[in-house]
């Protein structure tokens, strides 16, 4: 076995670990950190086999899984945290997210990218439509807050949370199919439009490193029902470790839960921008944001319901839609002359922290 093997399995450990720490009475804290680790070596295996999926099976069907896998373990925490019954958090989940993976992913990637570079410069079509994804993402979160309070404080609606939960059903429907048009735009009527970033892919590969079909396969389901396991601790020592450590279960939600679902891609994300490869990096962190916002939430609206624990689109919490709001603000004010430089992601890192400083102090 070849050392950097060892190196990518090494953080595999931290699965038996976390199972360990639960079986044997450990601290809830102990084990939710140690399951919350756990889940950032696994989506990263996920990505691999994606990748290595979509060279097997071509850039068509590989973008559908790419759409498919891409944030699986985020939603498949994001299921066991809805089971136990922590719906606000899942929604922190989505807001922290939306704006980690544009604010703190590409904020780091731009600032290791660009130093000792004048500037980096990328696609202005992708970002573009990017950047436009994410006002429609604002649009869609926006609508059921503004909806709920019209008919909760003004109309004093008694079947609130009845509109509030078709409102939501109906706004679901309405951005799984804007994504899907989205798919359709990029990989088949437009694809030639936004075929940089895939060549650039395909050039970053090693062709020695190819797996099988089998391998491929074993990966992604070993992988899924690691995350699966470490996302049911993770649900389970919620609520105790935000007790122990005097943090909210909000705080733990918007901040150190999407950390763990999204490490793999901010890795990738400074990875290629070291590598000068600006449209990958820009499709991977906003890229995320928008399947996040226009494919993950309406799934798990929807998947709420058949669950029997229904979760609206409704962010009660004003700050939340602010968040939002300021990453399809920042990304539209980056995107428009196709350029960055290492002072840009300071930027977006220093609204990341303004943004998390106050969500700690949210009771």
């Amino acid at each position: 076995m070849s050392g950097r093997l060892l190196l990518r399995l090494a953080p595999l450990l931290l699965v038996p670990v976390s199972f360990g720490l639960s079986r044997s009475g450990a601290s809830p804290v102990w084990t939710f950190v140690a399951a919350a680790a756990g889940i950032v070596p696994l989506a990263n295996w996920i990505r691999r086999g994606t990748e290595q999926m979509s060279s097997i099976a071509g850039p068509a069907i590989g973008g559908l899984l790419n759409v498919t896998l891409g944030n699986a373990a985020e939603l498949i925490l994001a299921l066991f945290v809805l089971a136990a019954g922590h719906a606000s958090v899942v929604k922190a989940t989505i807001t922290g997210s939306i704006v980690g993976n544009s604010l703190l992913g590409l904020g780091l990637a731009i600032v290791v990218g660009g130093a000792g570079r004048e500037k980096q410069t990328f696609q202005r079509e992708r970002a573009g439509l990017l950047a436009s994804l994410l006002i429609l993402s604002v649009v869609a979160l926006l609508v059921p807050a503004l909806f709920d309070y019209t008919e909760r404080s003004l109309r004093l609606a008694p079947d609130a949370d009845t509109l509030d939960e078709r409102l939501s059903m109906g706004v679901a429907v309405v951005l799984i199919l804007a994504y899907g048009a989205n798919l359709l735009y990029t990989l088949v009527t437009h694809r030639d439009v936004f075929a940089g970033g895939e060549a650039e892919s395909k050039a970053e590969g090693d062709p020695g490193d190819r797996w099988s079909l089998g391998r491929v396969i074993a990966a992604l389901v070993a992988a899924t029902a690691a995350v699966a396991l470490e996302a049911e601790l993770v649900s389970g020592a919620l609520e105790a470790t935000a007790r122990s450590v005097g943090l909210t279960t909000f705080f733990l939600g918007l901040i150190v839960l999407p950390l763990a679902g999204n490490a793999a891609e901010y890795v990738a994300a400074v990875y290629f921008a070291r590598k000068d490869r600006m449209d990958l990096v820009m499709t991977i962190a906003v890229g995320s944001s928008i399947q996040v916002a226009l494919l993950t939430a309406p799934v798990l609206v929807l998947v709420s319901w058949a669950m029997g624990t229904p979760m609206n689109l409704v962010f009660a919490n004003p700050l939340e839609l602010v968040a939002i709001a300021a990453v399809a603000f920042t990304v539209n004010a980056i995107a428009q002359d196709g350029e960055t430089n290492w002072f840009e992601g300071v930027l977006l890192l220093a609204v990341y922290l303004v943004l998390g400083i106050a969500f700690f102090f949210v009771r």
